[in-house]
């Protein structure tokens, strides 16, 4: 939490010296009044006290996220917005601009990376260990309606051959999104084989439990 304290001649302009100092909006912060302007000194002696206020900010895991990832993109020589979505159990950002191609990397790995060091940054400057889900223009969204239609194709491919079949290494959601998609199919069976970076799902007939992780 960020606090400051301003003496002006009346609560505005002492509010607005806070707001300056602490670089925040009017919305974002709660105040306390600590003395009103206009009061007489310690036994009338000392002519009319000023105002004074104390402002009190609390960083969210949003914001703080944002401002990680501005430094970020600028590093990069990126223009960049950002989108912040506040959930419950996450905070989801989205990334807007041009040629931000440089953020996703292949198959997502930059933007993995990304999601996981602004992650690590906030949870160093605050305790709230709400999970922050970084995107770009919804790539993740698109990436998932990929990774569902190559589930099914995959799953029908497996079912005719009775092969089974080794996907590329992935992330841990992404191969979330496989186990998910084909968790309905009676026939097939997911599960997940080798150590993190390289685990992949294998799709296969099913015979007996894995591990789905």
């Amino acid at each position: 939490m960020k606090v400051a304290e301003k003496t002006a001649r009346t609560l505005e302009e002492a509010i607005e010296a806070c707001l300056n100092e602490l670089g925040v909006k009017r919305d974002q912060v709660s105040i306390e009044v600590l003395d009103e302007p206009g009061k007489k000194g310690l036994f009338g002696l000392f002519g009319s006290r000023l105002a004074k206020v104390k402002v009190s900010y609390q960083d969210d895991p949003g914001s703080l996220a944002c401002e990680f990832l501005t430094n970020l993109t600028r590093a990069m020589s990126v223009t960049a917005d950002f989108e912040v979505f506040r959930r419950a159990e996450h905070v989801t950002i989205n990334i807007t601009g041009t040629d931000l191609g440089i953020l996703i990397g292949r198959r997502g790995d930059t933007l993995e990376s990304i999601q996981f060091l602004t992650n690590l940054a906030v949870s160093k400057m605050i305790s709230d260990k709400t999970r922050i889900i970084i995107d770009v223009e919804g790539y993740r969204k698109r990436r998932e309606e990929t990774l569902v239609k190559l589930a099914k194709r995959l799953a029908d491919k497996v079912k005719k051959t009775g092969n089974r079949i080794i996907l590329e290494p992935m992330s841990p959601q992404e191969r979330r999104i496989i186990h998910t998609a084909l968790q309905n199919e009676w026939r097939i069976s997911t599960f997940s084989e080798g150590e993190e970076p390289h685990r992949r799902v294998v799709i296969s007939l099913k015979r007996h439990n894995k591990d789905v992780s």
